[in-house]
C-alpha cells in the first residue's frame, strides 16, 4: 500500500512519520497503548523503516570527522547466512554510534561478485552468469534491508561490472608498467572438473578441489604474476606500524605468512636452458649445491631417493659456479617447484655436502650488499629481501567470469599492454565465440595479435575495493588520489578470520604499491581490525559411521543423545554452520520468529564478536523479556509524568533526593561503560549486558517517582539513545513515547528529533573517575581524577600520584621505578603499572612486596615512559 506522510500531533510539537494507513495503532501515532505482541514489533518495524534509512544519509561532511566502518563485502550467493547477519549488525550498529557522535560516517555495501562460483551455477541453469549475478544481488539487498542495514547504498560497487572492473585493469597496467607483473611457466593445481588453476589454499589435504571435490592434478602452465615480494620487507616491517591497532593474533599471522625476510632468490639456468628459482640466504657465497624435492619438475618422472644426485647442474649467476642439483628434504624447500642454494656459511649445508662428497669453491670477496645491488640491477633475481617460502602472486584463472587481463600477445612484439582509452576489456558473454572474442591487433606494430584469455583471480578485484567505495562513479580513473587521501585508511575494518591471510596480505600489497607511486599516502590501508568468530551450530552425527542426522532424527531426551528408532550412540558437536552438516540457521527464519531489532539483539548478545557465537533459540527468551522490561518501563513512566498532581510530601522530597543521586550515578556509570564498549573494544555484548543492567536500575525507582524525577527522565533518555544503534525501530518509536510527555525536564536532547538524530550524551562534568594504581602488578590504591586530569594523565603523573601513597612508598622501598604502563579500561578507569626492579645497594624484597591482589599485566600498552 502506498505510504503517506502525516504529522502527528505529539504534545502540541509536529513530529514527521512514515505509515502505512493499516498500521495506525502505535503508541507514537495513535496515543494508546497496547502490549508488546509479536505484531506490535512489526508494526514498529516497517513504520520506523524509512525513518531509519534515511538516518544513514543524516553526515558531517568533514573529512577530519571521518570514521570509515568497512566490513568485508560479501560473493553474492543470493543467501544471507548467519555469519553475514552477525558480521553487518556490528558493523551497522558502530556506524550508527558514530553518526550520534556526530561523525562522518563512511558505511558502504558492494558485491565481490565474479569467480567460479556464479559461473559454475550460470552453466547449471543455463543463464549468463552476469544474469545469475544480478539477481542474486537484489536478493541479498533485500535480506540486508530486512536485518535493518543502514549502508550508503549511494556508494554501491559491484565487481562484475565493467566501471569497477576497468579500474582493476588499469591498476593492473600500472603493476605491469612498474615491474611487478610477469609471465613464467609454473607448477600449478589444476582441477580437472573445473578447468581452472587453484591456489594452494583452495586444496584439502587428501589433495582436493575445494570446490569440485576433484583430484587435483599438478600441471606446468604458462602462467601470470604479480611480484608481491618485491614488498616482502615493508610489509613485514608494516607490521610494526603505530597506525595498527587490535590487530592481535592477526600480526603473527601476517608474518608468518610472509616470513622471515632474510633471503633472495635468483634465476639459475640449469646447463640444458631450463630456469630454476632459487632461494639463498647468502647470494655473495659463491654455493655449494642446488637442493630441490623430488617432486620437482627438474626430476621428471624418476624416483630419487633423499640426498640423491640428479643429472642436471646450473650456473650460479652471480659467481659461474656450477652447482650440482640434489633431491633433498629440507626446511626451506616449501613447495614442488621451489629451490634451495646451499652456502658455505651454513653448517648444515656443509656437512650435506661432506656426505655426497661434493667440491667446496673457494670464498667469494663479494659483500652480502654488493651482491643485493647486482642482482637488482642485472635482473639475475629479485633484489629484495623475501622469505624462503613467500611466493609471487599467480593470479592467472583459465575461466570466463572474472576480470580479463588487459594484455595482448603479438608475435613480432610479444606481450603488450592494451592502451588506456580502449579500456575496459569486456568479459565476453557466455555465448559469445572466444576464438573470435580474442582476435585484435598489436598497440605497437598494428599487426594481428591475440587478446589474453586468463582472467585475474578474484583477490585482484577485492584488494582495492575500499578505495572505489571512495570515489565509486569516477569515470576517468580508479579513484582520485585527493578524495581517498583524506578519507584513508580504513577506520575499523570487520570480517571473518579466514580472510586475514590472504585477502588481507593481498590488500596491504596493493596499499604499499600504490603509495610507491603516489597514489596513497598511507601505505597500510587499515587502522583498526575487528576479526568476528563464526557463528556455530549443534551437529549431530553417528558414532559408528561418522554420518550428520537432522535434528528431526535424533532422541535428545535422555542422559546422551541417540539415534530416533535405532537407538543408536550420538556425537553431538559445535561446529561450523553447514547445510551438510543440517545445523545451519536461516536468517530469514529468524527474522520472520523475532523480528528485525530483537534478532539483531541476540545476535550481539551474551558472546564478544571476537568469539565463536553458539547458535541457539535458548538464548531468545532473555533478549525478548528485556524488550518487554523496557517497554513496561516507558509505559510507567508516561502513565506517572500524566499524572503529576501527587502531592510531594517531606518523605517523599527526601526519597526523591536520594533517588536522584542514585539515578545521577547510574546514569554516569553505565554511560561510561558503554560507550568505551562502543568506542574502544567493540564488544558489544558487553554494551548489551550494561544496557541490561541500567534497565534494573530504572525499574528500582519507586513507584510515582518515575514522572517527577529528572535523573530517572537522563537515565532513561540514555537507556533509549544507547540501545538506537543495535535496536533502531524499537529505540526509535519509545523515544517518540517518551517524548510525547513534554515539557521535558531536560533539554540537553532535542526532543523534536528522532533517537538516532541525537548527540550521543556526554559524562556529567562533576562525575570522578579511576586511577587504579599497581605495583608489580599487584593493587596497591584506585584514585579518583576528575575528567579533564583523567584525560591529561600521563606516565610520569600517575608516578607522582602513587608517591603520594605511604603504603606504596613503604613497598617500593629502594627499589628503582623502571617503567609505567598507562591502559585505559572499561568505565573510563585506568590502570597505572608501575614496574620495580632491585639495584645494587636496594636490599632485599621489601615485605610489603608481598601484599596485595595480583593483577595480570595486560598485552596491549597504551603509553610506556621511562623514568630514570
Amino acid at each position: 500500500m502506498t505510504n503517506f506522510r502525516k504529522s502527528a500531533q505529539l504534545a502540541g510539537r509536529p513530529i514527521s512519520v512514515f505509515f502505512d494507513l493499516h498500521r495506525r495503532n502505535l503508541y507514537s501515532i495513535t496515543g494508546q497503548w497496547e502490549n508488546l505482541t509479536m505484531d506490535v514489533r512489526k508494526k514498529i518495524e516497517s513504520t520506523w523503516k524509512p525513518r531509519v534509512q534515511a538516518a544513514a544519509s543524516v553526515k558531517n561532511s568533514n573529512p577530519r570527522d571521518k570514521m570509515y566502518c568497512l566490513s568485508m563485502f560479501p560473493y553474492p550467493s543470493g543467501n544471507l547466512h548467519m555469519g553475514h547477519a552477525r558480521v553487518y549488525a556490528i558493523s551497522d550498529s558502530i556506524a550508527h554510534f558514530y553518526r550520534m557522535n556526530d561523525k562522518h560516517v563512511i558505511h558502504p555495501m558492494g558485491w565481490d561478485s565474479f569467480g567460479l562460483p556464479a559461473e559454475n551455477a550460470a552453466r547449471l541453469h543455463e543463464i549468463d552468469p552476469h544474469h545469475w549475478t544480478k539477481m542474486n544481488v537484489e536478493k541479498m539487498r533485500q535480506q540486508l534491508d530486512n536485518l535493518g542495514c543502514s549502508f550508503d547504498w549511494d556508494r554501491e560497487l559491484s565487481t562484475c561490472e565493467p566501471d569497477y572492473y576497468k579500474g582493476t585493469q588499469v591498476i593492473f597496467l600500472e603493476l605491469f608498467k612498474n615491474g611487478f607483473v610477469y609471465q613464467a611457466k609454473s607448477l600449478v593445481n589444476w582441477d580437472p572438473v573445473d578447468q581452472t588453476v587453484l591456489a594452494d589454499e583452495q586444496v584439502d589435504k587428501e589433495g582436493r578441489s575445494w570446490r569440485s571435490g576433484a583430484k587435483v592434478e599438478k600441471r606446468e602452465l604458462m602462467q601470470w604474476f604479480i611480484q608481491t615480494t618485491k614488498f616482502a620487507k615493508s610489509l613485514l616491517d608494516g607490521l610494526d606500524s603505530p597506525q595498527l591497532e587490535e590487530w592481535r593474533d592477526i600480526i603473527k599471522l601476517q608474518r608468518h605468512w610472509i616470513g622471515k625476510c632474510d633471503g633472495y632468490f635468483l634465476n639459475v639456468q640449469t646447463q640444458c636452458g631450463q630456469t630454476l628459482k632459487a632461494w639463498t640466504r647468502s647470494p655473495e657465497d659463491r654455493g655449494i649445491f642446488v637442493a630441490v624435492k623430488q617432486s620437482h619438475p627438474i626430476c621428471g618422472n624418476r624416483l630419487l631417493t633423499k640426498e640423491f644426485f640428479t643429472d642436471a647442474s646450473v650456473v650460479h649467476p652471480l659467481h659461474n659456479t656450477i652447482l650440482p642439483v640434489i633431491v633433498l628434504d629440507k626446511e626451506e624447500l616449501s613447495s614442488d617447484d621451489s629451490a634451495y642454494i646451499g652456502v658455505s656459511s651454513s653448517q648444515e649445508d656443509l656437512d650435506i655436502a661432506s656426505s655426497l662428497s661434493i667440491h667446496f669453491p673457494e670464498a667469494s670477496n663479494m659483500t652480502r650488499e654488493e651482491a643485493a645491488k647486482i642482482i637488482k640491477e642485472k635482473g639475475l633475481g629479485e633484489g629484495n629481501l623475501v622469505s624462503h617460502h613467500l611466493r609471487d602472486w599467480l593470479v592467472s584463472r583459465q575461466r570466463r567470469w572474472g576480470t580479463p587481463i588487459p594484455i595482448v600477445h603479438c608475435i613480432s612484439c610479444g606481450p603488450q599492454p592494451v592502451p588506456a582509452e580502449q579500456l575496459p576489456i569486456i568479459v565476453p558473454s557466455a555465448d559469445e565465440d572466444i576464438n573470435k572474442w580474442k582476435q585484435t591487433s598489436c598497440p605497437k606494430c598494428g599487426s594481428h595479435a591475440e587478446r589474453e584469455t586468463d582472467t585475474m583471480d578474484t583477490f585482484v578485484d577485492s584488494s582495492w575495493y575500499f578505495l572505489r567505495f571512495l570515489d565509486p562513479k569516477n569515470q576517468q580513473r580508479p579513484f582520485d588520489p585527493s578524495v581517498t587521501n583524506s578519507l584513508m585508511p580504513v577506520d575499523l575494518y570487520i570480517g571473518g578470520k579466514e580472510h586475514a591471510t590472504l585477502h588481507l596480505y593481498y590488500a596491504r600489497f596493493m596499499g604499499h604499491f600504490l603509495h610507491s607511486i603516489g597514489w596513497l599516502k598511507h601505505p597500510e590501508p587499515f587502522s583498526r581490525l575487528l576479526v568476528q568468530g563464526m557463528v556455530m551450530g549443534k551437529s549431530y552425527r553417528l558414532k559408528n559411521s561418522g554420518k550428520y542426522l537432522q535434528p528431526k532424527e535424533v532422541d535428545t531426551s535422555g542422559k546422551q543423545p541417540v539415534e530416533l528408532g535405532t537407538g543408536a550412540p550420538i556425537i553431538e558437536t559445535w561446529e561450523k554452520m553447514s547445510k551438510s552438516k543440517f545445523n545451519g540457521v536461516n536468517p530469514e527464519e529468524v527474522l520472520e520468529e523475532l523480528g528485525c531489532d530483537a534478532t539483531r539483539l541476540v545476535i550481539l548478545a551474551d558472546v564478544a564478536p571476537t568469539s565463536h557465537r553458539k547458535w541457539s533459540e535458548d538464548t531468545y527468551p532473555s533478549i525478548l523479556n528485556w524488550q518487554k522490561k523496557l517497554w513496561l518501563t516507558v509505559f510507567e513512566f508516561l502513565n506517572e509524568r500524566k499524572n503529576e498532581t501527587i502531592e510531594i510530601s517531606d518523605d517523599i522530597s527526601a526519597t526523591l533526593v536520594k533517588e536522584e543521586e542514585r539515578l545521577w550515578d547510574k546514569r554516569n556509570y553505565f554511560l561510561s561503560g558503554i560507550t568505551f564498549n562502543y568506542r574502544k573494544s567493540q564488544q558489544l555484548s558487553v554494551a548489551v549486558s550494561k544496557m541490561k543492567g541500567l534497565t534494573n536500575e530504572l525499574r528500582r525507582t519507586p513507584k510515582g517517582l518515575k514522572g517527577l524525577s529528572v535523573q530517572f527522565e537522563r537515565a532513561l533518555a540514555l537507556q533509549l539513545v544507547a540501545l538506537a544503534p543495535m535496536a533502531p525501530h524499537f529505540a526509535s518509536e519509545l523515544w517518540a513515547c517518551v517524548a510525547s510527555a513534554a515539557p521535558m525536564k531536560t533539554n540537553e536532547f532535542d526532543w523534536s528529533k528522532p533517537v538516532l538524530e541525537q548527540r550521543w550524551p556526554q559524562l556529567d562534568a562533576e562525575y570522578e573517575l579511576s586511577l587504579n594504581i599497581l605495583l608489580n602488578e599487584r593493587e596497591i590504591e584506585s584514585v579518583k581524577l576528575s575528567q579533564d586530569e583523567f584525560r591529561a594523565m600521563r606516565p610520569n603523573d600517575a608516578l607522582q600520584l602513587a608517591m603520594r601513597n605511604v603504603r606504596f612508598v613503604n613497598m617500593l622501598g629502594k627499589w628503582k621505578v623502571t617503567d609505567i604502563l598507562l591502559e585505559r579500561m572499561e568505565n573510563y578507569q585506568m590502570n597505572a603499572f608501575i614496574t620495580s626492579v632491585r639495584t645494587e645497594n636496594s636490599g632485599p624484597q621489601p615485605e610489603a612486596q608481598r601484599l596485595g591482589k595480583k593483577t595480570r599485566k595486560p598485552k596491549g600498552i597504551n603509553q610506556k615512559d621511562i623514568v630514570e
